[in-house]
């Protein structure tokens, strides 16, 4: 791997952790699920119109679980 493609990926790597660090818990899920969907959609179908679909079907599927863990773990504090 050259230095470019290492800085690259370290580059990538920071950015996605600084973002997910300040989100509440339905826009990491929202992204996440993107991602995943995304990467999942471009797989399955090979071009670039599942990888849009699954990204916007995963960043909805994975906000919701997100909001829904975050409330139903929220009651287990008190």
């Amino acid at each position: 791997m050259n230095t470019k493609t290492r800085t690259l990926l370290l580059t990538i790597g920071l950015s996605l952790t600084t973002l997910l660090i300040s989100c509440t818990p339905g826009e990491r899920g929202a992204v996440t699920g993107g991602l995943i969907g995304a990467g999942t959609g471009a797989l399955i179908t090979g071009g670039s119109t599942g990888a849009l679909v699954g990204g916007a079907v995963g960043a909805v599927a994975g906000s919701e679980i997100s909001k829904k863990r975050a409330a139903r773990n929220r009651y287990y504090r008190y």
